[in-house]
């Protein structure tokens, strides 16, 4: 699937620990921000998805380390939809320095579609036909 999300982000010194140095943690909350514009950049913002009455809760993250981010940098957060099935997701999602020339992080996020009553559920056939425009088709 080809389609993909540029966002760029500044580390601030709460993102940092004690040795100035992106705290882990900080990084999955950067694969969301990857994720919700992503999601916005097809057309569908998870405060639509919520409209619509689905949520997709996290079921499983991955996050592999390879390089530190540090106070003041300026990251890039490339973010791909890897698949969707009938009723989930997975984003892929890359932590690169500014310019892409150093891949700092990597992982993956599994998203459930659930109703509100937290309910697994389809993909909503209005949300595929959005992605099947960018020729991104569920299984």
């Amino acid at each position: 699937m080809s389609v993909n999300n540029l966002t760029k982000i500044r580390v601030i010194y709460a993102d940092t620990d004690a040795m100035g140095i992106v705290y882990h943690t900080n990084y999955i909350k950067w694969f969301e921000v990857g994720r919700n514009e992503l999601m916005r950049q097809l057309g569908i913002a998870y405060k639509e998805m919520e409209h619509l009455g689905f949520n997709l809760p996290l079921t499983k993250v991955s996050c592999h380390y390879l390089l530190p981010a540090k106070y003041d940098n300026v990251l890039t957060i490339e973010t791909k939809i890897d698949y969707i099935k009938r009723a989930s997701m997975k984003f892929n999602s890359y932590v690169w320095d500014e310019d892409r020339k150093n891949l700092l992080v990597e992982g993956y996020t599994v998203h459930a579609c659930t109703n509100s009553e937290g309910k697994v559920r389809r993909i909503p056939s209005q949300i595929l036909e959005l992605l099947n425009k960018y020729n991104i088709k569920g299984e």
